[in-house]
């Protein structure tokens, strides 16, 4: 498992060091006992955890778009988050997630991997987070993987970034269908699209995407909108300008 893990950083031009890649290793055992009792994956062979959470969550430094303060919204079990902080040490993070098991296994997982300092765990929902004096447009990057569409996704993050930030959206095939779509909202919502980097997943088939989104300008105050809100009525429809 280090050496898919070591090897696997070095195809895609990471150095990490024998320490992250051991404490990657506590990771991923602590993700599989306290599986059996809190749904946090349905991944858990040993190779598929390093292809498809590992070095899937560490594309996100090959973007140029990290910052120093981070939050991951929707973070679940700790993806990319948390793989991020042990890659980067010196990264403030947040791991938002609404789940309060999942935030507890967030905890003991960074406890034993050494990287507890400089991480905050955040028991809340994406869109109380973004009302929240202390967390909008308080970080330099937020980053979500598979939580939800990227109109939606653009909602929950955007609010937290401040401006001049970036928001990362770690996506699948589709996309570019879904950014077309959430085209309007993230105008609306302060940010600018940057580009859609892709990155092959060494020793996989899959080809991993990652919509960059630059904030440009302070979010609306509505917004973000709770309930059903953010899901069912675009944001576009419902703005207007003061």
């Amino acid at each position: 498992m280090k050496e898919l893990i070591l090897n696997g950083c070095s195809e895609l031009g990471l150095d990490i060091s024998q320490k992250t890649a051991d404490a990657l290793i506590k990771y991923y055992k602590i993700l599989i006992e306290r599986n059996k009792s809190v749904n946090l994956t349905r991944i858990t062979d040993p190779d598929e955890v390093v292809t498809k959470h590992f070095l899937d969550s560490l594309t996100t430094c090959l973007t140029g778009c990290v910052g120093k303060n981070v939050i991951d919204v929707g973070t679940g079990a700790g993806f990319p988050g948390l793989v991020l902080k042990c890659a980067t040490p010196s990264t403030r993070l947040t791991l938002l997630d609404s789940l309060n098991k999942r935030i507890s296994f967030l905890q003991d997982a960074a406890e034993e991997m050494g990287i507890r300092d400089g991480i905050e765990f955040m028991h809340s929902r994406a869109e109380d987070a973004g009302l929240d004096k202390n967390h909008r447009e308080k970080y330099d990057t937020a980053v979500s993987r598979a939580v939800a569409n990227m109109r939606t996704l653009s909602e929950w993050c955007l609010p937290l970034v401040r401006t001049g930030g970036y928001f990362l959206a770690l996506k699948g095939p589709l996309a570019e269908e879904e950014l077309t779509d959430a085209l309007p909202a993230i105008e609306v919502l302060g940010g600018e699209v940057e580009g859609i980097f892709t990155a092959k997943i060494p020793y996989t088939d899959l080809q991993h995407k990652i919509i960059i989104v630059k904030k440009v300008r302070h979010t609306p105050t509505q917004f973000p909108r709770k309930g059903k809100k953010a899901t069912e009525i675009p944001v576009e429809k419902v703005y207007k300008k003061k």
